[in-house]
């Protein structure tokens, strides 16, 4: 059966990236959660998640990883999954028969399930029809995933650390948990740790991407750094059509919400209401490092 691919939702996106983005630490995860025949080292590449087979209908997936080489070769289908879907039960058995006769290698599904009841759902064996022939994805979800709260602990698997944040974003501990996998990202380097937060932060959704906003804002870590431009671009572009400065008016309010700080409708409309770049810029490091609204203007 061809399926049509929905429209992507950040979310949807942000943990597709995660999982995309370092194929070492990727397998480092697998391996940890899965009895997978991936080679600990070795090659691995990003291959094309289109399995169609003819121009009228798309099967695609949202992302496919090949480890090892020859007899060593291994394929592996990534999926996100934040709702049920029962054209998956479908799609996913073609995605692995049509990576099997593509790459000519054993392939599996890898599928992140944020929410307990679609995991739920996602680890139910998939019948086909052929005697013998059943399949059951392999899902990733806050059962199992750790609750990491130790920042050695999630530097020795930076894949399962991140992907725990967005697993375990409901857990009483998630405070906790995003401080150790912030401090551990200090321990790769900059570009892809930003990568990582900034994913992370399109992964999440509500109060957990509230926290995670704060957690980054009151860190001293370099790539920060980073972190802190991509707000600014992102302020950025979204007033383009409202204008630069209502753009980064706009951001400076996110992150002061972000931290959760209360912002009198007062500060909001003398926010909103300036238009001079060099000052908001001003008020944005403030909103970064202040402890409270009052220190925006000091």
């Amino acid at each position: 059966m061809i399926t049509a691919r929905r429209s992507v939702t950040p979310q949807h996106e942000g943990i597709n990236k995660i999982l995309t983005l370092d194929l070492a630490h990727t397998r480092q995860l697998l391996l940890a959660l899965f009895d997978l025949p991936i080679a600990k080292s070795g090659a691995a590449r990003l291959a094309s998640p289109d399995f169609s087979e003819a121009d009228p209908g798309v099967c695609r997936a949202d992302g496919a990883i090949l480890y090892g080489d020859d007899g060593e070769k291994l394929g592996v289908i990534v999926e996100t999954q934040r709702a049920k879907d029962e054209e998956k039960l479908y799609s996913w058995l073609e995605y692995i028969a049509n990576m099997r006769a593509r790459e000519k290698c054993p392939a599996c599904l890898v599928v992140v399930c944020p929410k307990g009841k679609v995991a739920e759902w996602a680890s139910g064996e998939i019948t086909t029809g052929h005697p013998g022939l059943v399949l059951k994805p392999l899902v990733i979800h806050k059962g199992n995933t750790p609750v990491i709260t130790d920042a050695r602990q999630a530097a020795e698997n930076i894949g399962l650390s991140v992907v725990s944040v967005v697993t375990q974003s409901e857990h009483p501990r998630f405070n906790e948990i995003t401080a150790a996998v912030q401090a551990a990202l200090d321990t790769i380097d900059r570009e892809t740790a930003y990568r990582y937060a900034r994913y992370i932060t399109l992964s999440l959704e509500g109060d957990s991407q509230k926290e995670w906003d704060r957690g980054m804002s009151t860190m001293t870590y370099p790539y920060q750094g980073e972190y802190t431009e991509s707000l600014l671009a992102e302020g950025e572009a979204k007033g383009k059509a409202k204008g630069k400065a209502m753009g980064k008016a706009e951001m400076v309010l996110k992150l002061l919400d972000s931290r959760g700080q209360v912002v009198p409708e007062d500060v909001r409309e003398r926010v909103m209401d300036c238009r001079d770049e060099a000052t908001l810029e001003n008020w944005f490091d403030r909103a970064l490092k202040g402890d409270s609204v009052e220190d925006l203007f000091l």
